[in-house]
């Protein structure tokens, strides 16, 4: 399963963002998911900074044991801090359009 996450998050509280991320991102290896690429967007406002994520899981299970992770709730008042908004949407790859 692929995951898309749009994330609004405190210009001011980038580093406490990233330190959030890194920390979540070794919850999610230990149910076999990854992020797989980061962008960072412009946001309208100079306050905001707009970070997408790609990540991939093998299946829902996966992700909702993540999810339920103790060692990812303990996390939240990091995550609170930095991010204004979350828009996430759940699919599947699409066709790969590059190939011939």
């Amino acid at each position: 399963m692929t995951l898309v996450a749009i994330l609004t998050v405190r210009r001011a509280a980038l580093e406490q963002f990233r330190a959030f991320e890194r920390q979540a991102a070794a919850v999610m290896q230990a149910h076999r998911g990854r992020i797989e690429r980061t962008v960072v967007a412009p946001d309208d406002s100079p306050e905001l900074v707009r970070e997408v994520h790609v990540v991939v899981f093998p299946d829902a299970g996966a992700f909702e044991a993540y999810r339920a992770d103790a060692r990812l709730a303990t996390l939240a008042p990091l995550r609170e801090s930095a991010v204004v908004r979350t828009e996430l949407l759940i699919g599947e790859d699409g066709p790969d359009y590059g190939a011939a």
